[in-house]
């Protein structure tokens, strides 16, 4: 009899942890499902018999409208049950039911795509191209939309993954906003291939520019708070012109800081300007300018001269347990190199920690995975699917794996039943079929499967995600699902059941009431009732429909009930229209540090200010004021000093009240520090730099903001080609 009871208690205890792990949530919520871009998936379905056996599952429906650029994303948690996310170049955005396939909600009025104008591209239409990124605790989904129009601009959009609605302060206008050391965002030049990335609540967008290397476009990195749309914008660009951010993983990030690599700049004279880089940006985005947050290769200059560019892949973490050092950012340029740097100090212009010739590369995404027998990266160079090991020795080096041949231009995720056994490399190749290989040698794993399992509109450098004994990838017109034989499918989570990602607001009385874009109020007692109010649609321009969608709140106890409220269209505003005229941002940020003393000071508004009322005196640092000043289309202003007014240590921006005289009234006073606090020296150019330079360093003039643009800028000679 106690054999028997024992026996049963053993048989409990393993069901409650069964059902325990089935129950955890599964969710993609960006490009390559981590932060460290590492396009990992743990799934125990994924064993290598199972995947021999993976099926294309063809009562799927997956129908979506336009050229799919960007990854698919896949959420749970909501009241639809799990969601994949699909966003196309038309500014189409949908959420599909991850089982039927059927649309549960779209989205095709955020505006036009833009289809001529551009002063050069291979892209048509652009609309929203990277991938878009969720936060699971206040259910938004963040993406950049470019929008046609007078002017063409890039929105950074959020929206309510559940319901589509656009939340409240959103979109940002990213012309209108966006400013880095008298440098200004223009729209026309810039593009964004790359994945955006949330990081302790900012949102990251990444921009490049167009193929053919058009224009005066800068390597920017836009953060947002997501919190604070309305002021709480920062950026970061390369100083000289070009230097785009080109990798379809865009930004990656240690949970911390953030790390994006750049491609060729021009009109340097040999002295570096931000471009062919890995740099490490802080929060923000804010970059410090010490050796620390960036490394260049020695012959960066060359590399600039040929349009080679060091970022033909994302920036990717590494972690070698036993490497000294052991933390890694990797690099894989169109110069056919593979770099490896520490990543905690990444040294400036020198020497790698490691290096290796692998073949060339451009645009797209890797991946790495670690077994036991290594850690892995894994890539496309050409038509080939490469595989390297990274050595747990001090330093690390890199040695060949394997290879197999791919006639296409995917790029490759990875699945682990456990993190580390059983590890398949997963890409899309040019058959537009599906293909699946051992990560430790390269054998087939699952070769493509029957005529049922064949795609189409498959494009280059998209890659596919794993969830729930699935994978799902997005393709021109249509997502495709495929399926472990007997893993199920997607099990909707009860919308009843508070989630672990939410972020409660805990009162001990009181009853709560939520709108379908906020966060849900928990009270211990009492009665929740849940009013769905949608948030109106928005579009640059026409005219938005708000359809509502009422999501029951959560409590411990009581009863929930909801209505649905439908508001009224609304007039054609990108952002709502703010009570007051402020400053949004100025550079130096306040609160920053910065290595130069600058002569230049950036003021944006959040409103066009009457040009005959600024004045030198409307700026002053220390109380010096300026003694000229720059004007770009009333909404940003550059200040001039003829000496420098920084002093090392804490230096203090003042701008008087009612100093800019806006349409909706004058500014607030400002009064904010930041601290000078003065650099190295800036490493001696190469011996290649100073011979092109013939013989002699030359220093770069200061740069003069470019205004901006609402022509079609005059391209360069005999563009090089961009992928």
């Amino acid at each position: 009899m106690t054999r028997f009871v024992f026996i049963v208690a053993i048989l409990v205890f393993v069901l409650c942890g069964f059902v325990a792990r089935a129950g955890t949530q599964v969710n993609v919520t960006q490009k390559n499902n981590n932060p460290s871009r590492d396009g990992l998936y743990i799934d125990p379905a994924f064993t290598p018999g199972n995947a021999a056996n993976l099926v294309r599952d063809l009562n799927f429906n997956g129908t979506i409208v336009g050229n799919v650029h960007a990854q698919p994303l896949y959420i749970e948690a909501g009241p639809n049950g799990p969601m994949i996310i699909a966003v196309t170049a038309s500014n189409n955005i949908y959420a599909l039911n991850a089982s039927t396939g059927a649309v549960i909600w779209q989205r095709t009025d955020i505006g036009p795509s833009v289809t001529s104008g551009l002063p050069c591209g291979n892209v048509s239409p652009v609309g929203t191209l990277g991938t878009p990124v969720v936060d699971l605790a206040s259910r938004s989904l963040f993406f950049d939309a470019l929008v046609d129009g007078a002017t063409k601009k890039h929105f950074i959009y959020a929206l309510n993954v559940d319901t589509g609605a656009t939340n409240a302060g959103w979109p940002v206008d990213v012309n209108a906003t966006a400013m880095y050391n008298g440098i200004l965002f223009s729209s026309l030049v810039q593009e964004d291939r790359g994945a955006l990335a949330l990081v302790n609540g900012i949102v990251y967008v990444p921009y490049s520019g167009y193929f053919g290397d058009c224009g005066s476009y800068h390597g920017w990195v836009v953060g947002v708070q997501i919190n604070n749309p309305s002021t709480g914008v920062m950026a970061w660009a390369t100083t000289a012109v070009k230097g785009g951010i080109w990798g379809h993983s865009g930004v990656a990030s240690d949970g911390t800081n953030m790390f994006v690599i750049t491609g060729n700049t021009s009109g340097t004279g040999g002295v570096w300007g931000g471009g062919e880089a890995i740099i490490r940006l802080q929060a923000g985005p804010f970059w410090s300018g010490q050796p620390t947050d960036y490394w260049a290769p020695t012959n960066w200059f060359s590399l600039d001269n040929g349009d080679t560019d060091l970022g033909g892949v994302s920036a990717m973490l590494i972690d070698v347990p036993g490497a000294n050092p052991s933390q890694l950012v990797l690099a894989i340029g169109k110069d056919s190199n593979a770099y490896l740097l520490n990543r905690n100090n990444l040294g400036g212009i020198t020497a790698p920690v490691a290096q290796l010739s692998v073949g060339f590369a451009i645009g797209q995404s890797s991946a790495t995975y670690t077994t036991s027998q290594g850690t892995y990266f894994v890539f496309r160079a050409g038509s080939t699917l490469k595989a390297y090991k990274i050595t747990p020795t001090s330093p690390p080096t890199i040695v060949f794996a394997w290879s197999v041949t791919q006639t296409g231009q995917g790029s490759p995720w990875v699945t682990t039943t456990d993190g580390t056994n059983n590890a398949i490399v997963w890409v899309v190749q040019g058959d537009q079929r599906l293909h699946g290989y051992n990560g430790d040698t390269g054998a087939v794993v699952y070769a493509g499967g029957g005529t049922n399992e064949l795609m189409t509109g498959t494009r280059k450098w998209n890659t596919g995600i794993v969830a729930r004994a699935s994978i799902y990838v997005a393709n021109d017109n249509r997502v495709y699902a495929f399926r472990i034989p007997g893993g199920g499918t997607p099990t909707p989570t009860a919308t009843s059941t508070a989630t672990p990602t939410a972020t409660p607001m805990v009162t001990p009385t009181g009853t709560a009431t939520a709108t379908a874009t906020a966060t849900p109020m928990v009270t211990p007692t009492g009665t929740a009732t849940a009013t769905a109010t949608a948030t109106p649609m928005v579009t640059p321009t026409g005219t938005a429909t708000a359809t509502a969608t009422a999501t029951p709140m959560v409590t411990p106890t009581g009863t929930a009930t909801a209505t649905a409220t439908p508001t009224s269209t609304v007039p054609p505003s990108p952002t709502p229209t703010p009570s007051v005229c402020f400053v949004i941002i100025t550079n130096p940020t306040c609160g920053s540090v910065i290595n130069s003393p600058p002569v230049d000071f950036s003021v944006g508004l959040s409103d066009p200010t009457d040009p005959s009322s600024i004045q030198p005196t409307d700026f002053m640092v220390n109380g010096t004021p300026a003694d000229s000043f720059t004007n770009f289309n009333n909404i940003s202003i550059v200040f001039h000093f003829n000496t420098s007014p920084a002093v090392p240590g804490l230096n203090v921006m003042h701008i008087p009240p009612g100093a800019f005289n806006c349409r909706i009234g004058g500014t607030p006073e400002v009064t904010c520090t930041f601290t000078y606090q003065p650099s190295t020296p800036t490493p001696t150019p190469t011996a290649t730099a100073t011979a092109t330079a013939s013989g002699s360093a030359t220093p770069t003039p200061r740069p003069t903001p470019t205004p901006r643009h609402h022509t079609t800028p005059r391209p360069r000679p005999s563009p090089p080609p961009r992928p």
